[in-house]
């Protein structure tokens, strides 16, 4: 069961991709839940460098990092209840500028594996073309 739910959140994340592409936003509460699912197993596991797709509330803003490329920094609550932090790279992609506490956040990205419940990064286009694409989506806008 949980490799079929692993399945069909990479399937949803490559189905999301195609979307986005065409100009629509790539979301809805099937991948939310597989998305959700695959992060729980991804920390249980300690597995890092998983691409994962999925929708979260902001429960907390944190300062940008601006030790090298600089990074829009903050934690999403999962359904789940687990909270992952979300590094946006703003040297590539835009900064969601009206991000607020409570605000629901989709996302499309890597997850790298921590005690506090992990990291999502890559939510941004690649301009090299040799990864993945990510995102970031709120209140209708996305972000890559």
């Amino acid at each position: 069961m949980k490799k079929l739910i692993l399945a069909l959140a990479i399937a949803a994340a490559i189905y999301g991709g195609l979307r986005q592409s065409e100009g629509r936003l790539p979301f809805s509460s099937a991948a939310t839940s597989a998305g959700v699912d695959a992060i729980t197993q991804a920390f249980e596991r300690r597995q890092s460098g998983v691409q994962m797709m999925g929708e979260g509330v902001v429960s907390a803003i944190l300062p940008d990092d601006n030790d090298g490329s600089r990074h829009q920094r903050f934690v999403l609550r999962l359904v789940s209840g687990q909270t992952v932090l979300v590094a946006h790279n703003i040297d590539l992609a835009p900064r969601i500028s009206a991000l607020g506490k409570g605000d629901t956040v989709g996302f499309h990205g890597v997850y790298e594996w921590n005690a506090k419940g992990g990291v999502i990064h890559w939510t941004h286009h690649d301009p090299a073309g040799r990864h993945i694409g990510g995102w970031l989506r709120h209140d209708g806008q996305l972000f890559q």
